[in-house]
């Protein structure tokens, strides 16, 4: 099996294929999720890892924004630019999904809080970032667990959760892109396998159509019985 190739980055040496560029200044990572509130589906969070330089601009039309914000057009398009700044070396980031059954067992609060920590988790290890001048900034509601935290050197002042912060911060804002895209198309998949349900339309979230499925076909293995219970047609 090949090694992984350490590269060169400003003063420091990172592990991985591609590494971010020109970041002398430090580092920012963005956090965000999204899909806390469907019926069904996965929780799912984005963690964006910039150079603190980094500018976010595609052209005069496309202002970055929270992805609630944007259509899905609008979305692809800055998700399309993430990607070619990932691949450049300019810009990284992980995702992770936490599923139903996780947070039917531990709330929706502490799956999101976990998605997160793992995401950054996996930043650090990829890349080596301990000792590194990181900034994190998450999305409000959203927290790192500490002992992580210390594991990974990273003191609480550059740690801060932002209240709105997709609206604030474009390592969040672009976060928050990244996680929908991902999540629409894995809902869209969903839907292959369970038609009756309509996912592709509502990606999992309450609406009428998906309530009426609800009520006459049941839950499926990747509804959110907790979020279900109130149907109390349902048969768990």
């Amino acid at each position: 099996m090949q090694k992984n190739k350490r590269i060169k980055t400003g003063q420091k040496q990172f592990l991985g294929g591609v590494a971010p560029k020109d970041a002398t200044g430090g580092w920012i990572i963005g956090i965000d999720e999204v899909g806390r509130g469907p019926l069904a589906g996965p929780v799912t969070v984005c963690a964006v890892l910039v150079p603190k330089k980094t500018r976010f601009f595609i052209d005069a039309r496309s202002t970055l924004r929270d992805s609630k914000k944007l259509s899905e057009k609008q979305r692809k398009k800055w998700n399309e630019w993430a990607n070619e700044k990932r691949k450049n070396g300019e810009l990284f980031y992980e995702l992770e999904n936490i599923s139903p059954r996780v947070i039917d067992r531990i709330n929706i609060t502490r799956a999101s809080c976990l998605a997160a920590t793992r995401a950054v988790q996996r930043l650090y290890g990829k890349f080596g970032l301990k000792g590194c001048p990181v900034s994190i900034y998450l999305d409000g509601g959203l927290f790192i667990n500490d002992d992580v935290l210390r594991a990974l050197h990273v003191s609480e002042r550059h740690t801060k959760t932002i209240i709105k912060g997709d609206e604030k911060v474009s390592a969040i804002s672009i976060a928050s892109i990244i996680a929908k895209v991902s999540r629409d198309a894995y809902m869209v998949n969903l839907d292959r396998q369970y038609p009756q349900y309509g996912f592709s339309a509502h990606k999992g979230y309450g609406t009428d159509r998906h309530r009426r499925a609800l009520r006459r076909y049941g839950p499926s293995k990747v509804h959110r019985l907790t979020f279900c219970r109130n149907f109390y047609t349902i048969k768990k």
